[in-house]
């Protein structure tokens, strides 16, 4: 599907679900961990920063990957004003997860398309609204350790079992979820002749 006269394109990220949802339609691509400080600036809209990082993270790779296409992204989970980070250990991510039950939780999945052709820089976000059911410690202790969600926003992944702790997910695009949006993605590179039609 990918247009072999374009130029390389390069993911700016090391997630494995990213790079599982690329290569679903692109034949070759090349998946590079971008280093950027994803700390929230004070005062920043949590959408602000989630479009912020994304287009760090693709600017980052684009200063060592000249002539190629770029893609950044990154995701947030928030409940209420407060941004869900990865938490990184089991007694942070049960916190999380308990504080979530019984309330809606957006994730907010930006992702930014830098162009060597054009010039051009592309963004975009998508809001997914994920309402879970209540649970106690038990079920969010069982979840954590079938899945070992530590390295993504909200301590849950919607590839594994995080479904047990949901009660509905409202979305455009179920991908983004996941960590790219790929329906706003694959019409963009087409739109950018990176794909053929």
């Amino acid at each position: 599907m990918q247009n072999p006269s374009s130029p390389a394109i390069v993911l700016a990220s090391g997630s494995r679900y990213r790079q599982g949802l690329l290569e679903r339609f692109l034949d070759d691509y090349e998946a590079v961990s971008p280093d950027a400080d994803e700390s929230r600036l004070e005062g920043e809209d949590p959408e602000a920063m989630a479009v912020r990082l994304a287009r760090s993270q693709a600017e980052g790779v684009s200063t060592a990957r000249r002539g190629a296409l770029v893609i950044g992204a990154d995701q947030l989970a928030v409940l209420g004003d407060k941004v869900l980070g990865k938490p990184g250990d089991h007694q942070r991510a049960v916190e999380q997860l308990l504080a979530a039950s019984g309330q809606t939780v957006t994730f907010l999945t930006a992702i930014c398309v830098l162009d060597p052709t054009t010039r051009g820089r592309y963004e975009h976000v998508d809001r997914t609204e994920v309402r879970f059911r209540r649970f106690d410690r038990r079920l969010a202790d069982a979840y954590l350790h079938h899945d070992n969600p530590y390295d993504c926003a909200g301590s849950f992944r919607i590839e594994g079992a995080g479904f047990v702790l949901f009660e509905a997910v409202n979305t455009e695009d179920p991908t983004a979820l996941i960590g790219l949006p790929m329906i706003w993605l694959a019409g963009t590179l087409q739109k950018l002749g990176y794909l053929q039609t």
